[in-house]
């Protein structure tokens, strides 16, 4: 969308890094099903693919990350050139990753970016040890820590929707909502990610990033500006009003095959090759909440 409304800077170029062995035509196959491209937008998306690259190698193998740096100093404006890093990737490998485009990727003259996605770190401990570590290799003002999960519209629109809303403001409190049900509900299983999800479970997957961000906005107190900074300040006023969490307020379970279902639905999380054989990691959760604070208690 960005690329067809003529939204990114001129001379833009979008090269994709991992292990597996690919080519620009095979993600184009993989991702051409997704597209909502007319007729009229060929002409667009072929121009779009013609600057994609695509480069295979290992995340700790400094030898790659110098091969992806020639690629990257080949295109336009070489190694002068502003350059943005998204790592979409699972936590374990982050410090071998940006340590290596610290030292073998980085722009000499443009500026450096860093998006890190989430799960940030598996608890409390190996995020602040990611954290730290990536602190000591970039400025803040270079790292970027998001939740795609914010950028869907609905959830954009939380903020107005209760702010800038003068039948909804007044009444956004306990004596006229009994409660808040935020429901997060996937019409498909891991699809060979069995690996990854089993090692986080539903609640670090979803949960404590992208329900508890909806919850911040849901809850918090109006910020004194849309500036990035008020806002966060908010969540983390509301965040500290929730009370400790009692056992008896959770439920885990484990999704199985529908017996009655078609295709995909007979099938549960254990029947997933990918995923560890007797694993009893939680796919299901329910958490109830309650924050204490003159707004909601």
């Amino acid at each position: 969308w960005l690329f067809r409304d003529g939204l990114l800077p001129e001379n833009t170029f979008i090269m994709g890094y991992a292990r597996s062995r690919l080519t620009v035509a095979d993600i184009r196959k993989q991702s051409e099903p997704f597209f909502k491209a007319t007729p009229e937008e060929k002409l667009k998306l072929e121009d779009f693919f013609a600057r994609n690259s695509y480069v295979a190698g290992q995340y700790d193998d400094a030898a790659s990350y110098q091969r992806l740096n020639s690629h990257m100093n080949a295109l336009h404006l070489g190694s002068q050139a502003n350059r943005l890093f998204y790592l979409a990737l699972p936590p374990t490998v982050y410090e071998a990753v940006t340590k290596n485009i610290h030292e073998s990727c980085m722009s000499q003259i443009g500026w450096n970016r860093i998006i890190v996605e989430k799960p940030f770190g598996r608890d409390l401990q190996s995020s602040d040890r990611l954290s730290n570590h990536i602190s000591s290799l970039f400025r803040e003002d270079q790292i970027y820590r998001i939740d795609h999960y914010l950028g869907k519209e609905m959830v954009q629109n939380l903020m107005v929707l209760r702010f800038a809303n003068r039948i909804f403001g007044p009444i956004w409190n306990r004596d006229n909502i009994a409660c808040v049900i935020l429901t997060f509900k996937e019409p498909f299983g891991t699809e060979g990610r069995g690996g990854y999800f089993d090692e986080f479970g539903i609640i670090r997957d979803v949960m404590q990033n992208h329900l508890l961000q909806m919850l911040c906005l849901v809850a918090m107190e109006k910020p004194a500006s849309t500036n990035s900074d008020d806002v966060r300040d908010e969540k983390v006023k509301m965040l500290k009003c929730i009370s400790e969490v009692q056992a008896n307020n959770v439920v885990l379970g484990q999704y199985v095959g529908n017996p009655d279902g078609e295709g995909e639905a007979t099938k549960g999380y254990l029947d997933d090759p990918t995923v560890p054989r007797g694993s009893t990691t939680a796919t299901f959760a329910a958490v109830v909440l309650y924050v204490e604070n003159e707004r909601w208690d």
